[in-house]
């Protein structure tokens, strides 16, 4: 199957609510021609509704949605030309594989001969060319998934909504299937939107991600961008794991200072931009921290904190340590490997961290 022609969607001032419930408010985003784009949150975000949005399944009470600048919000769906693969595949049980895949070509009239080379072109990208006239029941979730990409495929759709096509499958194959789904779409070159809670699959394989929190897009940005540089602590908890150390920002002749009782009083970086006196939170990722016997010495730029190890997770590649520093919980992973030093429970530390790797968040 040849490439698809790349298209760009662009979703503006988007709202819509059920009843006096308001489950998308005023949501605008551009997704680029070819991208691998997520849309992610927590349950009751939003993310699915603008999915179906998209799809023409729903409408709004506002805003447009447009392909390539023609505004489709209010087409009807079965002329957007847009392919949808659901959570549950949504495959006919009755129906052989070539039948499931040829089904949205049959309903659009296509000649017989064209409809059989299309859909053994379908089976052939999705590594399912000796599985057409098995059924549904008698293939694995895995292959059922790749059906419903190829029957989505062979209509040859301007865009491809994938609404958390991998929730059905077991941890081990939705990693596998993932990277099979990137791979087919770095391949065909089809815009594509992905809608998904888990947060590693959007990171791991998305162009860019729009992380949605109440009907309202909390931040937009790709996953390096969304982890490092959390744009409030919704972001900041929700994306990765994080230490938030409340505070409060003070003026002095040096600049701004942050006083807490975890971190005691620390100047501020200049980088901390925007900064401004009142309560704040500084944030900062579990494995940025260094952890040391107490006592040992330590780089001086780094802010030191002596605290206590309260608990102890081994992960394998990493030891998670839970830490009481003052009257603040604290979490930090330190890689593991053979001979390393490793803390107990009960054990005193120090912890230090650089302030390059902490962000300061408004409260």
């Amino acid at each position: 199957m040849d490439p698809l022609r790349k298209v760009r969607v662009a979703i503006s001032n988007v709202s819509l609510s059920y009843g006096t419930t308001p489950v998308l408010r005023d949501v605008s985003v551009n997704i680029e021609p070819g991208e691998f784009f997520a849309l992610l949150g927590p349950s009751g975000s939003g993310k699915s509704t603008l999915l179906r949005l998209i799809a023409g399944f729903n409408l709004a009470q506002s805003g447009t949605i447009a392909i390539d600048d023609e505004d489709i919000s209010r087409v009807p769906p079965w002329q957007r030309n847009i392919g949808m693969v659901f959570q549950n595949y949504a495959l006919w049980p009755h129906m052989t594989v070539q039948e499931n895949v040829a089904f949205g070509l049959v309903e659009r009239r296509i000649p017989r001969e064209t409809i059989k080379r299309k859909v053994a072109a379908a089976l052939e990208l999705v590594g399912l060319e000796q599985y057409g006239e098995r059924r549904p029941n008698q293939l694995s979730g895995g292959q059922q998934q790749r059906v419903a990409l190829a029957r989505t495929i062979a209509i040859e759709p301007k865009v491809l909504l994938l609404d958390e096509p991998l929730s059905n499958l077991d941890a081990k194959l939705r990693v596998h299937m993932r990277t099979e789904i990137l791979a087919l779409q770095r391949k065909l070159g089809i815009t594509t939107l992905f809608v998904t809670h888990d947060q590693e699959e959007a990171l791991s394989i998305s162009d860019r991600v729009a992380v949605l929190d109440g009907g309202v897009i909390q931040q937009i940005g790709t996953p390096m961008d969304l982890f490092d540089d959390p744009a409030n602590r919704f972001i900041a908890n929700f994306v990765g794991t994080i230490n938030l150390i409340r505070g409060e920002v003070t003026a002095s002749n040096a600049g701004l200072v942050f006083d807490s009782s975890a971190l005691g009083r620390i100047a501020l970086p200049p980088s901390s931009v925007g900064a401004s006196p009142g309560s704040a939170e500084i944030a900062f990722r579990p494995h940025t921290l260094t952890l040391s016997a107490s006592g040992t010495p330590g780089p001086q730029d780094q802010i030191a904190m002596n605290g206590t190890v309260a608990e102890r997770e081994f992960l394998g590649e990493f030891v998670r340590y839970k830490l009481r520093v003052g009257d603040t919980d604290i979490v930090a992973d330190q890689a593991h490997y053979g001979g390393k030093p490793d803390f107990a429970p009960g054990n005193s530390v120090t912890v230090r961290l650089d302030l390059r790797q902490a962000k300061l968040l408004a409260s």
